[in-house]
């Protein structure tokens, strides 16, 4: 199915379709008010160049209208990312081919100075036609919908290649796996410019009628108004977001609202838990990317710590060797014996999966697809029931006085921590030779060092390795727009460490 379908079979629907603030649409007027902008749009562009129309805007009505305008097949969305600027800003609009960009004035002053030549710029505030003749096209569901970033923590971004298919599928299957239906509110405060809100958050909804309530911006404090404003009874959510709410100061009445279900990836054990006593809903955690081609679901029974189940050909491999890796081994304090053995990069052994390619990028695709299989650059490792462990991103592989550590499942520890509410833990190098352990630390309480280490101390299964050399106390980690942490910004930053550890004991001064 082509998301021109999806689109097609909610134009004489007149539920309410997308709320904003005060305002709302129905479906027929959301997909009439699409209709016409991509229809303007065609008109504007080259048809000697390709049909790329950049957006450079926040979760307003006009970027909801563009996405949609989009699905009728005339152009392709390149999604740009709000929080990019100068030459990195430059760089992506210019590798998204972009002829056209709609912005507005919140950040049109992110393109000045920029050498825009060849693209034409237009207010978000166009007078767009109400409605017109769809553009004259007939998407295939493996036409190209929407270019789509990746966040960019480990490098440059690579712009995805995101198909009609590649929003109907998971539309139709997080319809079904989730229960979702036409009655539902969907709450979508994550970036649209980002695979999350768009495949877990607008897709759903334009598949089964339910209604899209936008958030500007993410806002912590602002979640449960809005839930309570809209009558939102799913939101999704990526990164850190279950923590940056649970943060707000709670009260007794925080369980009266509509909400029923939120579903995302990356959030902690301890705050989905907590996510869902507080506020009386259900909440889902699974594993995914924009290029989601390795997809891991959390379901009944999944360990304490674990992802969760892989789906068909997800495996753990040895990327020298190109060969599985051997199952994890626990001790009896849940320590893993084996780490260095058992600790590779998770892959699709199918193939691409959904993974269609970087565009623009024939290399960064190459490097993905080696030898028939795609390579997330994730590491993990499966214990002998077959459930996956995360162990960080491929960079996040340190090796501390000759011996092989992962960050997550430090990083695990660490948030069991009542006081501690993030966890970063990054590399610099030791003088001598390998890397030293250090550790960000956001935390809701003051921690004295000697509680610190008398908290390290407690954890059976905290290998004497991974004791943190540094650490440092901070009032925020440095995140991408879809609340990635950027450690590569912890590292180059040259602060001094809040606390260090003795080099050869355990004591923190």
């Amino acid at each position: 199915m082509t998301v021109r379908a999806l689109l097609e079979a909610r134009a004489e629907d007149d539920s309410p379709g997308l709320l904003a603030g005060d305002r709302s649409w129905s479906w027929r007027e959301y997909v009439a008010g699409s209709r016409g902008r991509a229809a303007a749009l065609h008109s504007l562009l080259d048809a000697s160049r390709p049909p790329h129309v950049g957006v450079l805007l926040d979760n307003t009505p006009e970027m909801a209208f563009q996405l949609a305008a989009a699905g009728w097949g005339g152009h392709v969305l390149g999604g740009l990312n709000t929080t990019r600027r100068g030459d990195g800003l430059l760089a992506d609009i210019r590798k998204a081919d972009v002829q056209v960009l709609v912005t507005d004035e919140t950040h049109a002053p992110l393109l000045v100075g920029l050498d825009l030549d060849g693209v034409t710029v237009l207010d978000a505030s166009h007078a767009w036609p109400a409605d017109a003749p769809p553009p004259p096209a007939d998407p295939r569901p493996d036409s190209l919908f929407m270019l789509i970033f990746t966040s960019g923590t480990s490098g440059d971004p690579k712009a995805v290649r995101i198909t009609h298919e590649k929003i109907s599928f998971p539309a139709g299957y997080l319809t079904e796996r989730l229960g979702l239906s036409g009655d539902d509110v969907h709450y979508i405060s994550m970036p649209l410019f980002h695979s999350n809100a768009v495949v877990a958050g607008w897709a759903p909804a334009l598949f089964n009628g339910a209604t899209i309530a936008l958030a500007e911006k993410f806002s912590a404090s602002g979640f449960l108004p809005d839930v309570r404003r809209y009558g939102a009874t799913y939101a999704n959510y990526v990164g850190k977001p279950l923590a940056y709410i649970m943060a707000t100061p709670a009260a007794d009445d925080d369980a009266d609202n509509p909400l029923r279900l939120v579903f995302g990836n990356e959030g902690n054990e301890r705050d989905i838990a907590a996510f869902g006593e507080r506020f009386g809903c259900r909440v889902v955690d699974g594993f995914g990317s924009t290029e989601n081609a390795v997809v891991i679901s959390r379901v009944e029974g999944t360990p304490p710590g674990a992802l969760g189940q892989p789906g068909p050909g997800v495996a753990v491999y040895d990327p020298e060797t190109r060969t599985e890796c051997p199952r994890a081994v626990f001790d009896e304090t849940g320590a893993v014996v084996n780490l260095e053995e058992c600790t590779g990069e998770l892959v699709n052994t199918t193939g691409t999966g959904q993974f269609a390619g970087y565009y623009n990028d024939e290399a960064a695709t190459a490097e993905r697809m080696r030898g028939g299989m795609y390579w997330s650059g994730d590491l993990g490792y499966r214990d002998a029931d077959g459930w996956i462990y995360f162990a960080g991103r491929t960079a996040d592989w340190l090796r501390v006085d000759g011996e092989n550590l992962a960050a997550a499942p430090i990083e695990r520890i660490l948030l069991r921590h009542p006081d501690i509410s993030e966890a970063a833990v990054y590399a610099v190098p030791d003088p001598a030779s390998g890397d030293q352990l250090v550790v960000a630390l956001v935390v809701t309480a003051p921690i004295t060092p000697d509680a610190f280490g008398a908290f390290l101390a407690e954890q059976p299964d905290l290998a004497s390795k991974g004791w943190p050399r540094f650490v440092r106390i901070v009032d925020a980690l440095p995140r991408t727009a879809t609340n990635k942490v950027l450690k590569r910004e912890l590292a180059n930053d040259t602060d001094k460490p809040t606390w260090t550890r003795e080099e050869r004991g355990r004591a923190y001064a």
